[in-house]
C-alpha cells in the first residue's frame, strides 16, 4: 500500500508539474500574441479619425509600467502624445488611403499654445493636400477651440457651446498664514523678477511680477485671437466682441450658447454626433453593411505607418531629435521629467553615432536643478565640439532651467507664445522659531563653528547661513548669465539687463536676441538639415527614447487592451468613457500652483540650487 501510494503521489505531482508547465506556456503565449497584436489594415478611400485624450504633451508622464497599471485600474488615458497626432496626420495628408481627417475633441483636454500650433500646422498640411478636414464637439474650450478653427468644416452639438475664457496668471499667496502659524520663509534669490518665491513672503503680486505677467498674458492672448481669426476667416475684432460679450449675448438669446456661436460665424453648423457622420459619408467610403464609414484610429494608423517607414528607409544620415519636457531633476527619471542622467547619456549616445548628422533638442521645461541642467549643457557643448548642429526648438516652456540647456544651441527656435527667459536663481529655507515658543518650547544649546545651529527648522537662521547662502545664490546666477553669454555671443550686462529672471514671450525674446527664430519644430529640424548640409530625402528622422525592458514594453503593448478591459470592467459605453476623461482633464488644470508645487517637491535634492519658472498662465 505504501508503495501504491507513493507511485500515486509521484504520478500527481509530475501531473501537476506538467500542468504548471502547459500553463506557463498558454499564459506565455497569451501574452505574446497580445504583445504582437493583430496587424492592422489600411482601407482604402478611409478617413482617419482622431480623438485626442486628455492634454497634448510633447512627453508622456510616469513610465510603461505606471500608464498600464492606471489603465488597468480604469483611469484612462489622461495624456496624447503630440507627436502622434502630428505623425499621424503628416502621413495622412499623403497617404492615398486617406481621404479625409476626422477629429472629435470631446475628451480633449488642455495644452499650451505652442503645442497647439504644432498640432493645427499639421491640420493645415493636410488641408493642403486638397482633402478635407471635419472637426466636432459638444464643448470647445479656449485650447480645444484653437486647434479645431483650422478644420475646413467645424460642427457643434446643438445643445454645446465654446467659451474662450482667455489667459490669466492668479496665485495663492501665503504670507499672512504663514505669520500667524509663526513660520518664517527665509528667501535668497537673484533678479528683481524671480518671483516664484513672493508667495510665500507677500499677500498679494509685487508689482514688478505684475508688469512682467502683464506683457506675457497680453501677447498670449494677442497670438491667439490672431491665429484663431485667420484661421476661421474672421475680423479680430468680431472674435473680441463674441469673448467681450459673451455673457449678455448668450442672457439675450435666452441660453441657446450653440446658436450664438454659428451666428457669430465660430462654427460652420451645428449638427448632432449622428448628423457628423453622415456627412462625413459623403466624403469616405460606406463599410461593407453600409451603417458607417471605412475608418481607421491613431493608434492602429501609426502601427501600419511606422512599419512601412522602417521597410521604405533609404539613408544612413539621421538627424537625431531629443524631447526633453518636464522638471529637470537630479539623478534618473521616468517620462515626464527631464532626467540629468538619461538625457545626457541620450545626447553622449548621438555624439557617438557617426550616422546622426544634427542633433534637435525641443524643450518643454520650467527648469529645476541647475546641477541636471549644467551636466545636460556640457554634453551638449561636447556634440557641437564635433562641429556638428546643436538646434533647439521651444515648446510652451522654455524657462529659468529650460533656457539654461538652451543656451548652447547654434540657433533656438521658438513660438511666438512661448514661455521663456526667467534667467535668475532662488533659494527658499523655512523656520519656525515663532511656532515653537507659541508652544512654549526652549531651544537653547552650544556649538564648534560659525554654522553651528544655523540651518534648524527651530532657531532663526543664522547670519554666517545666510551669508553662505545668497553668495551661492549669486554664483549661481552669475554662471547662468555666463552660459547666456556664450552661447548668445551677449556682454555680460546686456544679459543681465534682460535676465534679473524676468518671464518673456518667444515674440519678445526673439527681440531681445534670447531667440534667433520664431517657428515650428519641423522648420527648427529643416534648420538643423540645412547647417548639416543636408538636402530633403538625404536623412532621416531619428527620435531617441530610453531604452525599454522587455516588461516596459510588454506593458505598453498592453496599454490598448486594458483600456478596453477597463471599460468593459465599468460598465461604460465610449461616450461615457469619454465625457469622464474630459471632466477629469479639465478638473487637472484646477489650482495649478499647488499641482506645480507639489511636482517639484518631489524631485528636489537638499543642497541643490534650482533655476524653476512657476510661470504658466492658465
Amino acid at each position: 500500500m505504501r508503495k501504491l501510494l507513493k507511485i500515486l503521489g509521484a504520478g500527481l505531482e509530475g501531473l501537476r508539474k506538467t500542468l504548471h508547465l502547459l500553463l506557463l506556456v498558454g499564459l506565455f503565449g497569451v501574452l505574446i500574441g497580445a504583445m504582437r497584436g493583430s496587424i492592422p489594415v489600411i482601407p482604402d478611400d478611409a478617413a482617419l479619425v482622431l480623438r485626442p485624450e486628455g492634454a497634448i504633451v510633447e512627453q508622456v508622464s510616469g513610465d510603461p509600467l505606471q500608464r498600464a497599471l492606471a489603465e488597468a485600474r480604469g483611469a484612462g488615458r489622461d495624456e496624447t502624445l503630440l507627436r502622434d497626432l502630428t505623425e499621424a496626420i503628416h502621413a495622412a495628408s499623403d497617404d492615398d488611403r486617406i481621404k479625409t481627417l476626422v477629429i472629435d475633441f470631446d475628451a480633449m483636454g488642455g495644452a499650451g499654445q505652442p503645442t497647439l500650433d504644432e498640432f493645427s500646422r499639421a491640420i493645415k498640411k493636410f488641408r493642403e493636400s486638397g482633402k478635407k478636414v471635419i472637426a466636432s464637439g459638444t464643448f470647445f474650450g479656449r485650447d480645444t477651440y484653437y486647434v479645431a478653427a483650422h478644420a475646413d468644416e467645424l460642427y457643434l452639438d446643438p445643445m454645446g457651446m465654446v467659451v474662450l475664457e482667455g489667459y490669466e496668471r492668479y496665485r495663492n499667496y501665503y504670507k499672512e498664514a504663514l505669520d500667524t502659524l509663526g513660520i518664517d520663509v527665509n528667501v535668497f534669490r537673484v533678479g528683481s523678477y524671480k518671483s516664484a518665491v513672493e508667495p510665500y513672503i507677500r499677500n498679494d503680486m509685487s508689482p514688478e511680477d505684475r508688469e512682467a505677467s502683464q506683457v506675457f498674458v497680453n501677447s498670449l492672448w494677442e497670438s491667439y485671437i490672431t491665429a484663431v481669426a485667420t484661421a476661421r476667416d474672421l475680423p479680430q475684432e468680431s472674435l473680441r466682441s463674441y469673448v467681450d460679450t459673451f455673457s449678455p449675448v448668450v442672457k439675450a438669446a435666452k441660453g441657446d450658447t450653440a446658436q450664438v456661436a454659428l451666428d457669430s460665424g465660430l462654427v460652420s453648423g451645428l449638427k448632432t454626433a449622428q448628423e457628423v457622420e453622415e456627412r462625413v459619408l459623403e466624403l469616405a467610403a460606406r463599410t461593407k453593411d453600409g451603417d458607417s464609414y471605412r475608418r481607421i484610429g491613431l493608434d492602429d494608423y501609426l502601427r501600419v505607418i511606422r512599419a512601412e517607414d522602417k521597410v521604405s528607409r533609404h539613408s544612413d544620415a539621421r538627424i537625431a531629435v531629443l524631447v526633453g519636457s518636464g522638471e529637470i531633476v537630479d539623478g534618473g527619471g521616468s517620462g515626464g521629467v527631464i532626467s540629468g542622467d538619461a538625457m545626457s547619456s541620450l545626447i553622449r549616445q548621438a555624439r557617438l553615432d557617426d550616422d546622426i548628422k544634427a542633433l534637435v533638442l525641443r524643450i518643454d521645461s520650467p527648469g529645476g536643478s541647475v546641477m541636471a541642467s549644467e551636466q545636460i549643457y556640457r554634453e551638449l557643448q561636447a556634440f557641437r565640439a564635433t562641429d556638428r548642429p546643436v538646434i533647439v526648438s521651444m515648446g510652451d516652456l522654455a524657462a529659468s532651467g529650460g533656457y539654461y540647456i538652451a543656451a548652447p544651441a547654434n540657433e533656438i527656435w521658438a513660438s511666438p507664445a512661448t514661455i521663456t527667459g526667467s534667467i535668475g536663481i532662488f533659494g527658499l529655507f523655512p523656520t519656525a522659531p515663532r511656532t515653537f515658543d507659541k508652544l512654549g518650547i526652549g531651544v537653547d544649546g552650544v556649538g564648534t563653528t560659525p554654522l553651528s545651529g544655523e540651518l534648524r527648522l527651530d532657531r532663526p537662521i543664522g547670519p554666517a547661513a545666510s551669508m553662505l547662502l545668497q553668495a551661492t545664490i549669486e554664483r549661481g546666477y552669475e554662471d547662468f548669465l555666463k552660459r547666456v553669454m556664450d552661447g548668445r555671443d551677449m556682454e555680460r550686462d546686456a544679459v543681465d539687463a534682460i535676465a534679473q529672471g524676468r518671464v518673456w514671450s518667444g515674440r519678445d525674446a526673439k527681440r531681445l536676441g534670447l531667440v534667433d527664430n520664431l517657428g515650428s519644430l519641423e522648420q527648427a529640424i529643416e534648420a538643423a538639415a540645412r547647417r548639416a548640409e543636408l538636402e530633403p530625402g538625404e536623412y532621416e528622422l531619428d527620435y531617441l527614447d530610453p531604452d525599454l525592458s522587455v516588461v516596459q514594453q510588454l506593458l505598453t503593448s498592453l496599454e490598448a487592451k486594458a483600456r478596453v478591459w477597463a471599460i468593459q470592467a465599468l460598465g461604460l459605453d465610449s461616450a461615457d468613457y469619454a465625457q469622464w476623461t474630459a471632466m477629469a482633464a479639465f478638473g487637472r488644470d484646477l489650482g495649478p500652483l499647488p499641482k506645480e508645487i507639489m511636482r517639484f517637491n518631489r524631485h528636489v535634492v537638499p543642497g541643490r540650487l534650482y533655476a524653476h519658472c512657476f510661470c504658466a498662465p492658465y
